[in-house]
């Protein structure tokens, strides 16, 4: 059985999906204020990546670990959203999966900050 969404192709297709993508950041940047605040330490963390980074692959590092933070944030966010949708009824499986969520983000953020760190400490004991 053929999905009718799933016709589009070439140029309509990027298109639709470019403007899909454009609302969910819209709408995370707007209803999720984790993620606004995270989308801010990118905009000033991005100057003191290239300071701190040395070459190429370490400011990559760095500001590939500030976006990853984002990409899981969204993640949870859809998560959560999709949890919310079904019923906001109290079960344990909701709490598992929404927990679970959280903790992908906890880890993004553990991870960004260790290499943060990282780069800080190389830099300054130079």
């Amino acid at each position: 059985m053929n999905n009718p969404y799933k016709g589009r192709t070439g140029l309509d297709r990027i298109l639709r999906a470019t403007g899909y993508s454009l609302a969910g950041l819209r709408a995370a940047y707007t209803g999720e204020s984790a993620f606004r605040q995270e989308v801010w330490l990118l905009v000033v963390a991005t100057p003191w990546a290239f300071w701190l980074g040395r070459d190429w692959v370490q400011i990559a590092l760095l500001l590939g670990s500030l976006m990853l933070v984002l990409i899981v944030e969204l993640l949870n966010s859809g998560i959560e959203a999709a949890i919310d949708r079904v019923s906001f009824e109290l079960h344990d499986l909701s709490k598992r999966a929404k927990d679970l969520a959280s903790a992908a983000v906890l880890i993004s953020l553990l991870l960004c900050a260790g290499i943060w760190a990282t780069a800080l400490w190389q830099r300054l004991a130079a």
